[in-house]
């Protein structure tokens, strides 16, 4: 059965060219590593809620936006297996400033229990 990763980020309007650039090489080494896919989205009609939204959820500010993300892996032992490989490569170690403020940002792992995609 699938396993999905899930992230959501507040992110700077002027950052997301720079954001971009990442999640494409974090997606590259996702894929390398057994993900079936990477999703990256932006914020598009989020709506505020009564009780919580998504930008309450990250804290976003002034000039932010919120990015919803996913990774489909196809298990759970894939899933564990490419996130080793990905925190030991080198090439994904941070340079210098992230374009997001890493400490609003939550993720989290997902059994899938629907399922409509035909993986």
């Amino acid at each position: 059965m699938s396993y999905i990763d899930g992230f959501v980020l507040p992110l700077k309007d002027d950052k997301l060219d720079e954001y971009r650039k990442m999640a494409e090489m974090f997606a590259a080494k996702a894929t390398q590593f057994g993900a079936i896919a990477s999703v990256e989205a932006l914020g598009d009609g989020l709506e505020p809620g009564h009780t919580t939204d998504f930008f309450r959820a990250v804290q976003a500010q002034e000039g932010e936006n919120v990015v919803f993300s996913f990774i489909i892996w196809p298990d759970k032992a894939t899933r564990d297996s490419g996130w080793e490989k990905i925190m030991a490569d080198p090439e994904m170690k941070p340079d210098g400033d992230m374009p997001f403020d890493g400490k609003r940002m939550f993720w989290g792992g997902f059994k899938p229990f629907v399922n409509t995609l035909e993986l």
